[in-house]
């Protein structure tokens, strides 16, 4: 199915003259070879390979500057934003914001508590097969050693290649491992900073990005950095005479707070400088998977550069194009010649491509709040989050949130050893699987698309996801069942095959009976684990 829908997108490109004419490597440093930026050649050239495939689970260290103030996301943005409880916190803890900016809480990114080599096996111990490092948020650190940009963590904060360090700790524990870029969304995420207290006794002050310069840093800790560099020039600066919080928000709703995927009109140099910067970090850190936060490409016709220069390096580095490239809201031909990412989302479907869900037990970037009212995603929300993506042919991405210092609190300590522990008899239905003829049964119907997650109702125990591996049928129980359970996909006569014997993984062989209702099991009580996984043999199953 996937190859005629791959021909069909094809012969239309070719019919329509769709297809560009190939360009020769640019002065951006992409490298040559048989892909070329277009998505006819990217959906010719593409297979998606094996080891994404098998590895279901990744866990991503959605970590860096905005972790420090540990008050969730968008700090960088929401800080200059008088009203916002992030601008409170900022000026309570920090300073007014035209004194104290985001450039000084980068600085303040110190990770001393970091461990990575642990952190990593204690990732993989709770079923990780890949490690995805933020290498660069919209707040436009490059969280390595960047060869384009200055700010990076190399000359600010930790003064280390944080994205080089988890890349030797991952590689070393045997996972593979990708980085994710923001960055193409920097120009317009950080134009609050250029803006000012519309009301208070400091209204109209200008906060630190509108004013400072490279030569205001003699003699600061920012001494040889240029302020405009970080904050990307004032693309959209809110003009003078705003005089209420109500109006202030509305300007940069309008303004400055949409997604917006094109470059800064007034700056096309920035959009060379991301692609620059994109090259190097791909040709430092060979990394097997690359996100992309970014609805489509990045940049149109340069995130198809970006891409086919990925492509092509995969091409000199394995011999074949062995590497993930994720980006969101894709057209179904698309989604050929890139992964399609699903941001805290749900699909109700067994798709025919892989895809990807990410999503976070907290908030993207540390929020302590979570810790102190319990209101993390438990392990086993994470494990059904699990169990119904692989069942639809897709994987999960999991952040487990870090605050500055690099460290994880008690209650991640403690969802990952659940996680753990349940993978060491779960996991031989996820690692390796592939989807059945169907995804499952149940009466949930998760509310489908991007950032659905808080919509979503609870999983119940007749809520079941099937895979298959190695010859058997796996069924995945989502909730804890309070008796016995009933699989009415496997009624007789529904489905061809013989069920010969039920396994409980983890608990030994069940007692069962089909009939025209349902394949019925009978669960041991007592059971106390979550997410139970049944396996289930026979012949023509599968």
């Amino acid at each position: 199915m996937m190859d005629l829908k791959r021909r069909s997108f094809l012969a239309g490109a070719a019919a329509l003259g769709l297809a560009r004419t190939a360009r020769a490597a640019s002065a951006m440093g992409t490298t040559p070879g048989p892909v070329q930026a277009n998505w006819p050649s990217l959906v010719a050239n593409y297979r998606y390979p094996d080891w994404f495939r098998d590895a279901k689970l990744g866990l991503w260290a959605h970590w860096g500057p905005q972790s420090v103030p540990q008050q969730g996301d968008w700090y960088g943005r929401f800080m200059y934003m008088q009203g916002h409880p992030m601008y409170e916190h900022h000026l309570k803890t920090y300073g007014h914001p035209s004194v104290e900016g985001m450039k000084d809480i980068q600085n303040r990114w110190t990770a001393e508590r970091w461990q990575p080599e642990a952190l990593v096996e204690r990732y993989k111990k709770a079923g990780a097969k890949y490690f995805v490092a933020l290498a660069c948020h919209h707040d436009n650190l490059d969280c390595y050693d960047s060869r384009y940009h200055a700010w990076n963590s190399l000359r600010v904060g930790p003064r280390k290649d944080v994205v080089g360090i988890w890349e030797k700790a991952a590689r070393r524990a045997g996972l593979r491992f990708g980085v994710s870029n923001h960055a193409a969304h920097a120009w317009h995420w950080y134009q609050t900073a250029y803006g000012y207290d519309p009301t208070g006794p400091d209204k109209g002050r200008r906060y630190d990005a509108f004013s400072l310069r490279k030569a205001d840093g003699k003699g600061q800790w920012w001494d040889g950095l240029d302020p405009q560099e970080l904050y990307t020039g004032g693309h959209a600066v809110m003009p003078d005479g705003i005089d209420s919080i109500a109006a202030m928000n509305a300007w940069h709703e309008a303004n400055d707070g949409q997604w917006i995927e094109t470059g800064p009109k007034d700056d096309p140099a920035y959009v060379t400088r991301w692609l620059l910067r994109q090259t190097d970090l791909i040709d430092k850190y060979r990394p097997d998977l690359v996100y992309f936060d970014d609805y489509g490409l990045p940049f149109g016709p340069v995130g198809l550069e970006a891409a086919a220069d990925y492509y092509n390096r995969s091409i000199q580095w394995h011999g074949k194009i062995d590497v993930v490239l994720t980006a969101k809201q894709l057209s179904p031909e698309a989604r050929f010649g890139v992964v399609q990412d699903v941001e805290r989302g749900y699909t109700d479907h067994i798709w025919d491509e892989p895809w990807q869900t990410d999503t976070c037990i907290g908030d993207w970037f540390y929020n302590v709040a979570r810790l102190n009212d319990k209101s993390y995603k438990t392990a086993e929300e994470v494990i059904q989050r699990l169990a119904d993506v692989v069942s639809k042919n897709g994987n999960l991405l999991l952040s487990i949130p870090q605050p500055g210092d690099g460290s994880i609190d008690s209650e991640e300590d403690r969802i990952l050893d659940q996680m753990s522990e349940w993978m060491e008899t779960g996991g031989e239905a996820i690692f390796g699987s592939r989807p059945w003829r169907h995804y499952g049964e149940g009466p949930n119907r998760p509310v489908l698309g991007m950032q659905s997650e808080d919509k979503a109702k609870p999983f119940t125990a007749r809520d079941i996801r099937f895979t298959t591996n190695k010859g058997a049928l796996y069924a995945l129980v989502l909730g804890k069942p309070e008796g016995d359970v009933t699989i009415a996909t496997l009624a007789a006569g529904r489905e061809p095959g013989m069920v010969e014997q039920v396994t409980l993984l983890g608990g030994g062989p069940l007692v069962h009976r089909r009939d025209g209702q349902g394949l019925h099991l009978e669960m041991p009580r007592g059971h106390r684990g979550f997410v139970p996984v049944v396996r289930i043999d026979g012949r023509g199953l599968i």
